[in-house]
């Protein structure tokens, strides 16, 4: 599904530049894939990983940061993310601390301390208020070279899978070789598998508007709302004694919603969701029982 609308939207790319991944292993393997498979054509490639589900403005300002960025990971073969100075203590993202010398301003290239989950409400309004946080954009910047031999350094499991056959790739073989490391390797983030562990990892002070529409709270702030604070999407909803809420139904649904405050309401794919805003980063472990309970309604 993806792969056809990467084709229709970026139709320049041929098959081979378009990499699918056969399961949902998270972050740390579809990158090891991506970075060996381009290291094979290029040991000195540099790599732009990019999430697509970002908001991001002031485009130029954002290739000036990108630019930073792969001269301090080619110049001193770091391992390079982007940091979001925090307009607010959300505590649906991660943070990054880094080593508070000199000026803390946009385009400084810091060290990082360490990397922080995202924390509850106490945390996280500390963390604004310190100044050497910043929000993680979860956009990184390095070599092949560079991710590939940490990864051999503190997953070398998981590095070994995807390298043990690296003639595979670029070859008419190199789906059935992924198909068999997807299968075999383990569903981890590559902030848990490389950031957290790593020392030679750079942050870029970013100033380009930024949001992370992964989240349905994060997509509030960015959309028009009326004069209740309700932000709706849907031609035939009605909200009654309701405030604060961000509603997506289907055009051909007619809807009453009364009384609710600071909620999220969704319809698609013949499901329906209600959550409390405050709630939804515990979405994920919600839909664990749904998914054993009614596996027919999350197609793999």
């Amino acid at each position: 599904m993806y792969g056809d609308l990467v084709r229709q939207q970026l139709p320049e790319l041929s098959d081979g530049q378009i990499l699918m991944e056969p399961q949902r292993k998270n972050t740390a393997p579809c990158i090891t894939y991506a970075a060996a498979k381009i290291h094979a054509i290029n040991p000195n490639a540099t790599l732009v990983v990019a999430p697509s589900d970002h908001l991001i403005l002031k485009e130029e300002k954002f290739t000036e940061i990108i630019n930073i960025a792969i001269k301090a990971a080619t110049d001193r073969e770091r391992l390079v993310t982007l940091g979001i100075k925090p307009s607010r203590p959300d505590t649906g993202y991660g943070y990054i601390e880094f080593v508070e010398e000199g000026d803390i301003l946009p385009g400084q290239v810091k060290d990082v301390k360490h990397f922080m989950e995202k924390p509850n409400r106490e945390l996280a309004e500390i963390f604004v208020k310190s100044g050497n946080y910043y929000w993680n954009s979860g956009i990184f910047i390095w070599k092949a070279r560079t991710v590939l031999q940490a990864l051999e350094k503190f997953k070398p499991e998981l590095y070994a899978i995807f390298t043990k056959d690296a003639s595979k790739y670029n070859t008419s073989g190199e789906q059935d070789y992924v198909n068999s490391c997807f299968e075999a390797c383990e569903d981890i983030s590559i902030d848990f598998a490389v950031m957290e562990n790593a020392k030679n990892v750079d942050v870029v002070l970013a100033n380009f508007d930024w949001s992370d529409l992964g989240t349905w709270g994060s997509l509030y702030t960015h959309l028009e709302k009326d004069y209740n604070g309700n932000a709706v999407i849907g031609q035939n909803v009605h909200m009654i004694n309701s405030t604060n809420c961000i509603v997506n139904l289907p055009n051909d649904k007619l809807a009453l919603i009364e009384g609710l405050d600071n909620h999220i309401v969704v319809e698609s794919d013949n499901m329906l969701m209600i959550l409390n805003k405050n709630d939804e980063q515990n979405l994920k472990k919600y839909l664990i029982p749904m998914e054993e309970k009614s596996p027919e309604f999350f197609p793999k």
